[in-house]
């Protein structure tokens, strides 16, 4: 046994040369990567509606996408897409659709102008989408030749009601109602929360109605108010509504009166930077709200 110990000596010496060794080797950590942050996605159809928010991003860059243009970028350390949609019901859901397959924003906010249909609404008053609808889902009754068009006996056609048609058979009872698409809750409290903030106007909640038209006949204003509830009326909110529904995605739409015919609000394109005001105040205030990453 007493001969074993040199050898053990030997053997212990030339492990701890081999570990200092190691130790004075140069190494680098790296360090696992962190989930990335999901956007909030701001919309806005035309470029007065959508460029000034873009304009507040910090480290823009920009990708475009049939008629959509997309601005990436950052608000108070927070990733940010601005979506120009383009006018109307089918490039607002076409830009929807690839900005969340795209992006996958936690959030959708669709901002911008709108006319009123509430004669208690004034130019700069904003309406917060306490529910879209798509105003220009109807079908008319059957009249024959030379009786004419009654806009006012139409009935609302709900194209979400089944697979089978909407207009003919069975499955046509089923769709004579109307769809609203309900705005967010959180969103809705938060940016109600907010609304002594915004300067030029009133802040209510209210029924946004969308469709690709625009309305100069204040009777049919009248019954489209009347009958489903709008406050105002513009050509996106319910078609974005309905895609992120589809998808999951938590809306609100936000719109901010440009013109009221129905108490001669007349027509302020100023407005538009006065809702993305209001809009950037929310972002704000929701990315606040936020949990810190750890």
């Amino acid at each position: 046994m007493k001969i074993m110990a040199p050898l053990f000596s030997a053997l212990f010496a030339l492990l701890s040369a081999n570990t200092m060794a190691e130790s004075s080797m140069k190494s680098v950590t790296v360090t696992s990567s962190e989930t990335p942050l999901a956007p909030i996605m701001i919309q806005g159809p035309m470029p007065i509606e959508a460029e000034y928010f873009a304009s507040l991003l910090t480290d823009v860059r920009v990708e475009h996408s049939g008629n959509a243009t997309f601005y990436l970028g950052t608000l108070n350390g927070h990733p940010i897409v601005v979506a120009k949609t383009g006018k109307g019901l089918e490039n607002t859901a076409a830009a929807t659709a690839i900005g969340i397959s795209r992006y996958q924003p936690r959030i959708i906010i669709n901002q911008g102008t709108s006319g009123g249909h509430d004669p208690k609404l004034n130019v700069g008053d904003i309406v917060l989408g306490e529910k879209s609808v798509n105003a220009s889902n109807f079908k008319t009754p059957k009249l024959e030749a030379g009786e004419g068009s009654r806009p006012l006996n139409w009935i609302p056609m709900d194209l979400m009601a089944s697979e089978g048609s909407a207009g003919e058979g069975d499955s046509a009872t089923d769709a004579e109602k109307i769809r609203f698409y309900a705005g967010d809750e959180t969103l809705l409290e938060l940016a109600m929360s907010l609304s002594k903030e915004h300067k030029t106007g009133n802040v209510v909640k209210g029924t946004i109605g969308s469709g690709n038209f625009w309305n100069n006949e204040i009777d049919r204003i009248a019954w489209l108010h009347k009958n489903l509830g709008t406050s105002v009326e513009e050509m996106e909110s319910a078609s974005a509504a309905q895609i992120a529904h589809a998808y999951g995605v938590p809306f609100l739409g936000i719109r901010i009166l440009s013109n009221n015919i129905t108490n001669h609000g007349e027509y302020n394109p100023d407005t538009a930077e006065a809702c993305q005001v209001f809009v950037k105040t929310v972002v704000e205030a929701y990315i606040a709200s936020l949990p810190k990453p750890l």
